[in-house]
């Protein structure tokens, strides 16, 4: 929103080859998430994988009439494994981005994000690069808002980056950070558990044209049959009802 996310330098040629050739038949497919990226991907008390994009995938292979199996993987690992064959699709808020496009293929977008300010409540907090010099900001290591921070405002900013995102909320809570910027449909999620109810959104959102898409290796077919079944999950309503679960506004 995870994305909206970018990755840790691989080597391109490798992984290229790699991806070559098609996945495993289109009717037995397994997905990879990261599983802690609420409310998007995340692990409930069972030990299961939960939240939207893990509905969204079910959705997707039920629309494909094909048989699923979803895994959890660490973030910076993530593409990686899809490379390496550990499984045949990345359902888990990516941003599609060129620097990814040089190695995996993407679907149709099937949300799109923007990113946002998070502060104590009560505390003035001016967002512009003048405003923010000085403070310490965090965000989730190898994302679009860690990138952007690192881009725009390290030469102004302390800029502290977390290998998840719960991380960077517990140190925002903890006040080891003056502000938070982050993909902001997980970070109104956070804003309305007891641990976030201090602090609130600040400021205008930055909006980055970020699209979130499911990645898969170069040339797969499954591209194209995932973007088809995105569609149809829209028309049919059924994507409503997953987006009404979590948000009361629609993300595609």
């Amino acid at each position: 929103m995870k994305l909206k996310k970018l990755f840790y330098a691989v080597s391109l040629s490798a992984l290229t080859a790699l991806g070559s050739t098609a996945s495993l038949a289109a009717d037995k497919i397994r997905i990879a998430t990261e599983g802690a990226y609420a409310p998007f991907n995340m692990t409930d008390e069972k030990g299961e994988l939960v939240g939207f994009d893990v509905d969204i995938a079910k959705a997707l292979c039920a629309e494909m009439k094909a048989e699923c199996d979803i895994v959890a993987q660490d973030w910076d690992g993530i593409i990686p494994g899809l490379m390496g064959r550990k499984y045949d699709a990345i359902i888990a808020s990516m941003s599609i981005t060129e620097d990814r496009l040089k190695v995996v293929d993407f679907s149709e977008p099937y949300y799109s994000n923007v990113l946002a300010w998070a502060a104590a409540k009560g505390k003035t907090l001016d967002t512009s690069k003048e405003g923010l010099k000085g403070l310490t900001v965090g965000a989730q290591r190898a994302t679009i808002a860690g990138l952007y921070l690192e881009d725009n405002l390290a030469d102004v900013v302390n800029v502290k980056l977390y290998d998840t995102q719960d991380n960077a909320y517990l140190d925002l809570a903890a006040g080891r950070l003056d502000a938070l910027l982050s993909d902001k449909f997980p970070a109104y999620d956070w804003l309305r558990s007891a641990d976030g109810a201090n602090f609130e959104f600040k400021g205008e959102d930055v909006d980055i044209d970020d699209k979130i898409g499911i990645a898969v290796r170069k040339g797969d077919p499954l591209k194209d049959k995932f973007s088809a079944a995105i569609k149809a999950i829209v028309d049919n309503g059924t994507y409503a009802e997953i987006n009404a679960k979590y948000f009361p506004f629609s993300i595609y």
